[in-house]
């Protein structure tokens, strides 16, 4: 049985050194020196078994990000303090349509991609690290499609909305949202870095992922 490896969670970035900056401090994780700045490799402190990596590219965000992080928190006071700090590093509250009520806090990072500061009273993804869960817009079938490929177990099926969860002790969660699906705007600014499994060639792993409803996307 084939499948793939999850290797990096990939953010493109107008100004990768300032991005990486904000999303180091937002996931609590490290910046890997060195490197020219045009790839900017964020590396976890808390056990995720993969980086971010934030990479330039020319053109701006246009639109709501189809998929986006939730961050942990694990008080109240952590929550605030978060989203004081992150305000201060370039961040700012967005609206994406949440009401009143809503207990998590919405912010845009300073390139405006949205991030959400999860309240420390969610039992979903209580389990898992600060980086708690990718939150992606897609039907059923997608994350089925991604259970497929990474052969990790659907851990949450249910009105359309599914989740899997990275193996180990601090997760993430990947989630998908279902109906109503969001407009698309290009390529998504966050996106999954995946590689072949020992033993297996990329062409292959191409192969098999477009046997499976993958087409191929010019990223530039």
């Amino acid at each position: 049985r084939m499948t793939a490896r999850l290797v990096a969670l990939g953010i493109d970035a107008l100004d990768p050194t300032r991005l990486a900056a904000f999303w180091a401090a937002a996931l609590r994780w490290t910046v890997r020196a060195g490197g020219d700045g045009s790839t900017v490799v964020v590396e976890p402190t808390d056990g995720t078994p993969f980086p971010l990596v934030v990479r330039r590219v020319a053109e701006e965000k246009v639109g709501q990000n189809r998929n986006h992080l939730d961050l942990n928190t694990v008080s109240l006071e952590d929550q605030r303090g978060t989203v004081e700090e992150l305000v201060t590093l370039g961040g700012r509250y967005a609206d994406v349509g949440q009401g009143a009520d809503e207990t998590h806090v919405v912010l845009a990072d300073p390139e405006g991609n949205e991030l959400c500061i999860i309240e420390p009273t969610n039992n979903f993804l209580s389990s898992c690290g600060r980086m708690g869960a990718i939150n992606c817009d897609g039907t059923r079938a997608v994350g089925v499609f991604w259970s497929e490929v990474f052969g990790w177990p659907l851990v949450w099926d249910q009105d359309e909305e599914t989740a899997i969860r990275v193996p180990g002790p601090t997760g993430p969660m990947i989630t998908w949202s279902g109906p109503p699906l969001m407009p698309k705007h290009g390529k998504n600014r966050l996106c999954l870095y995946v590689a072949p499994e020992d033993g297996q060639t990329r062409e292959e792993l191409v192969e098999w992922l477009a046997a499976r409803g993958a087409s191929r996307l010019d990223a530039g």
